[in-house]
């Protein structure tokens, strides 16, 4: 069994001290836990969420813009391995490059920690398993803004599809 580590998100625009007051995840103590997480593991993937830079999507959204601060890596985040790869839905396994390294590093567990628990990272867990691959949700990785009504939900969802969820890394 081979196992990857796909760093979710962690980007400038969800968690420097300028982002969007919605945005309200503690960046001290996830950054903290995320980091720890990446040194535990030996594949580590990061994944940016990618939001095409055309003046609609600026008024939009305003964040995770393509060639802009805002959607790089975060500057606190421990960057190990130069795997990172773009993504332009909710599920990082949409990016075809990222399938084929995983597959050619044998890849058969993804472990996902990163933003966010109820959002890309719930669409990925899900997107591994529909493609064959065991999925596990690292908790003190992840975060989420979402209301508790919606974690319930989207927790029992990804239970039924197969995901775990783990404790540590």
């Amino acid at each position: 069994m081979q196992t990857a580590l796909l760093v979710i998100d962690m980007q400038n625009d969800y968690l420097w001290e300028q982002r969007k007051g919605r945005f309200s995840y503690d960046t001290p103590r996830l950054v903290a836990s995320v980091n720890g997480l990446i040194h535990r593991h030996q594949r580590v993937i990061y994944i940016r969420h990618i939001i095409q830079n055309l003046p609609t999507n600026r008024l939009l959204f305003g964040y995770s813009i393509a060639g802009t601060e805002g959607a790089e890596l975060y500057g606190g985040l421990d960057v190990v391995s130069g795997h990172c790869f773009d993504k332009y839905f909710g599920d990082a396994l949409t990016n075809g490059a990222l399938r084929k390294l995983l597959k050619a590093q044998g890849v058969d567990t993804v472990r996902l920690c990163g933003l966010d628990e109820c959002g890309c990272v719930a669409a990925t867990a899900l997107g591994a398993v529909r493609r064959g691959l065991k999925a596990e949700i690292l908790r003190r990785g992840t975060a989420t803004v979402f209301p508790a009504a919606k974690v319930s939900d989207t927790h029992e969802r990804l239970r039924r599809a197969g995901v775990r969820w783990r404790d540590e890394g």
